[in-house]
């Protein structure tokens, strides 16, 4: 007999069809009364299928007495409840380790684009006034810039490399130091966003984290700062950072993430010193697969009582 799982959010096809040729899948995401479905189905699975935006409160960790392992797809899980997992005995899985690369090279495609003005000037060249009016206007190279990384996590230290090789200098700011961390620690984020000529948001969302890029560390930036952000839109004050680059008190953004997704808020979509990508920097067939596969392979391991690949708590 096959094990049953819990299924808040499916996965790609090739995952998806080996998770049905090993698991019976209850599809949760798929019910009309998911409040007896859960009743039904929940206290005869060990295993969860999900991603970080399908809701997972302590209730339902509750409802599943079995429940040992949640597998989740995504990098982010703001949405469950981690606490409950923990209290419960149950051990979370992500997948930063299969986005890190695409989701690095997304924040320095921001970078560049932000900072060499890219949208505007291609623009510019489609309208002809590189005919019309001359050269474009000159911008700001990366090499030797001040690079603040907020989060040296996995992705942040993918980030650190790459900025490494272009020259950049880099510092960081997190909850704590990490001593096996090369770079400088800046232990106050307006103080770090001070120091530097762009700062990288690469920390985890949740409540934790919520409007930690607040008006201060946006105005110590300053008018010819670059803000990217590819963590989650709730690590900003949006309003905030909205009212910095329409006064010019912040100089630009480069943005992946936004805090009403997928519907940004139009003032900030109107401004012209933004860049704008629609939360997709790991949105690559290989990347999206290999995210997938981890969930099967965490699973998998867990019923081959195995060490899980990508254990959070």
């Amino acid at each position: 007999m096959k094990p049953d799982v819990m299924v808040l959010y499916p996965t790609r096809p090739k995952a998806w069809a080996q998770l049905e040729a090993a698991y019976t899948l209850h599809r949760y995401d798929e019910a009309e009364d998911k409040a007896a479905f859960l009743a039904a189905h929940g206290p005869k699975c060990q295993g969860v299928v999900t991603n970080g935006h399908a809701k997972l409160s302590r209730q339902m960790v509750e409802a599943m007495p079995q429940l040992k392992v949640v597998a989740c797809s995504s990098a982010g899980y703001e949405d469950i409840d981690v606490d409950a997992l923990t209290d419960h005995g149950v051990t979370l899985t992500n997948t930063s380790v299969a986005l890190c690369d695409d989701v690095a090279d997304t924040a320095i495609m921001l970078m560049l684009a932000a900072r060499r003005g890219l949208i505007d000037a291609h623009a510019y060249t489609v309208a002809g006034d590189w005919g019309r009016k001359g050269m474009y206007p000159l911008q700001h190279t990366l090499k030797g810039a001040r690079l603040g990384i907020v989060g040296m996590g996995t992705i942040g230290q993918a980030i650190a490399a790459r900025c490494s090789v272009m020259g950049m200098q880099i510092a960081y700011y997190g909850r704590r130091e990490k001593p096996e961390i090369a770079y400088p620690y800046v232990a106050d984020l307006t103080a770090l966003a001070a120091e530097s000529d762009v700062i990288v948001l690469a920390v985890a969302g949740g409540d934790a984290t919520r409007g930690l890029m607040d008006e201060a560390a946006l105005n110590a930036l300053g008018p010819y700062g670059v803000l990217v952000n590819i963590a989650r839109g709730s690590v900003v004050d949006e309003p905030a950072m909205i009212r910095a680059l329409k006064d010019g008190r912040l100089g630009r953004a480069g943005l992946d993430v936004f805090l009403n997704e997928p519907n940004p808020d139009p003032e900030l979509t109107a401004l012209p010193n933004v860049t704008l990508y629609p939360h997709h920097a790991s949105g690559t067939e290989e990347t999206r697969d290999a995210m997938a596969q981890l969930v099967v392979d965490n699973l998998a391991a867990f019923y081959a009582d195995q060490p899980l690949l990508t254990a959070v708590n």
